[in-house]
């Protein structure tokens, strides 16, 4: 399942029934996990480590040198985990000696054509990056979060799960989870209802997702006293509980 005209160095490891594409290009140290498909002319880079049942289509590039100039061939690493689809004309980098030494892409995420994830980001799992969505150095996003299409993340931001973007967005703060957001200078619009409904996420919890949404985004009062009408209010949902979590953890400040 290995076509001889892929270029496969010596020191990479290949899991049982790899498929590797003609004209592949695998560097030192990078290992494959089983079921893994890599399609022709997809290049894996030095220190990369990919999971189980992962497919990677041509022309993507993995685990290539990160676009910082402070970067001087540090042996920083990327590791990717299992069940992904990464599509054609891919990139993901590889982190930094600055960073967390490592680009981290979870389980179950859907890469679609030319989206960029830069160095030291960390995707979770279940993730869409719909066609040319791009990630800016260390950013994160959780689980479930789908991106649309040219959306574009300032480094260091930290998106919340079940967060959607709509075409075009550019998101330059945190986002709060559940949120949906879209627009050239990114605008929370609402909770992502219709989003939470397909993963099955009852009517209450959306409701207090939306009161929360009212109180901390919508507002413009000052946060103690956001805290206290959210607090009068006796909100028992480990989901608006994690929503005012974010939002007091947050470092870039919150899109609303």
């Amino acid at each position: 399942m290995i076509d001889n005209k892929a270029l496969i160095h010596e020191s990479a490891f290949l899991a049982d029934n790899v498929s590797i594409g003609a004209y592949v290009i695998i560097g030192k140290n990078v290992s494959i996990g089983e079921g893994s498909i890599i399609k022709e002319h997809a290049v894996i880079r030095d220190n990369t480590s990919i999971g189980k049942n992962n497919t990677i289509y041509q022309f993507s590039t993995i685990g290539e040198e990160p676009q910082d100039l402070k970067f001087n061939n540090e042996d920083t690493k990327c590791t990717i985990g299992n069940n992904n689809t990464i599509r054609e004309y891919c990139s993901i980098h590889r982190g930094t000696k600055d960073g967390i030494s490592d680009t981290i892409i979870g389980d179950n995420n859907l890469l679609m054509a030319y989206t960029h994830i830069a160095h030291d980001c960390v995707l979770e799992d279940s993730c869409i990056l719909s066609n040319a969505a791009s990630l800016a150095g260390h950013v994160k996003l959780e689980s479930n979060v789908s991106l649309g299409g040219f959306t574009l993340v300032h480094q260091f931001c930290h998106i919340g799960e079940h967060v959607f973007s709509g075409l075009g967005t550019v998101i330059s703060q945190d986002v709060t989870p559940y949120t949906l957001i879209a627009g050239n200078h990114a605008k929370a619009y609402k909770i992502n209802t219709e989003g939470l409904k397909r993963k099955k996420f009852d009517t209450k919890t959306i409701n207090d997702l939306e009161r929360c949404f009212k109180i901390f985004i919508k507002s413009s009062k000052p946060l103690k006293e956001r805290l206290d009408l959210f607090k009068s209010l006796n909100i028992k949902s480990e989901h608006a509980n994690k929503f005012v979590k974010f939002i007091l953890g947050s470092k870039r400040g919150i899109t609303r």
